[in-house]
């Protein structure tokens, strides 16, 4: 696991976090953790990215699944129905061994939000999480199984995976 890097913002107030080395500790560390049966599924958007190529880099069959935490948000009033994807899930989750993965952990609602959705669809042995970055913040109490780098962020600054049109990562910091 990587250190704790301390968000460094000065000017327009960037962190560089090359996502792409980040992605390489994330593939070392899903190796570590995954069992002869365990699935994966990735939260939409940034999770859903990295499950998908963690699908192809680990010569995983099946297609890769996606969860969407949109229809057990808490704050579903006031964001709406999300245009991202919808759960899609290739495998039977009764007793399944889930690793979920996401590119950001933060307050943990997302988290909070595709266990409920995941348990909608059976009841599994195992649930466990990874990310790319833990940024801390927790409002719930959800910590990750690996994360690949710990990233200190002002609350005003909002940080997500992204993607290039050649499947390269990098990461986007805004303000919240």
């Amino acid at each position: 696991m990587s250190e704790t890097i301390a968000g460094n913002q000065s000017g327009q107030g960037s962190l560089i976090l090359d996502a792409e080395a980040l992605y390489s500790e994330l593939l070392r560390g899903v190796q570590r953790i995954m069992g002869p049966n365990t699935r994966l599924a990735g939260i939409t958007s940034g999770g859903a990215w990295l499950v998908e190529r963690l699908h192809k880099d680990l010569n995983l069959k099946g297609k890769p699944s996606v969860l969407s935490s949109a229809l057990h948000r808490d704050d579903f009033a006031q964001r709406g129905m999300a245009t991202s994807a919808q759960t899609q899930i290739a495998f039977d989750v009764n007793g399944a061994d889930v690793l979920i993965l996401d590119d950001v952990l933060y307050t943990g609602r997302t988290v909070r939000a595709v266990i409920n959705e995941l348990y909608d669809y059976g009841r599994p042995a195992c649930v466990r999480l990874a990310v790319l970055v833990d940024r801390g913040g927790r409002e719930l109490p959800f910590q990750a199984d690996f994360a690949a780098a710990r990233v200190a962020l002002p609350a005003d600054r909002s940080l997500a995976l992204a993607r290039d049109e050649g499947g390269v990562f990098h990461f986007r910091i805004q303000e919240a």
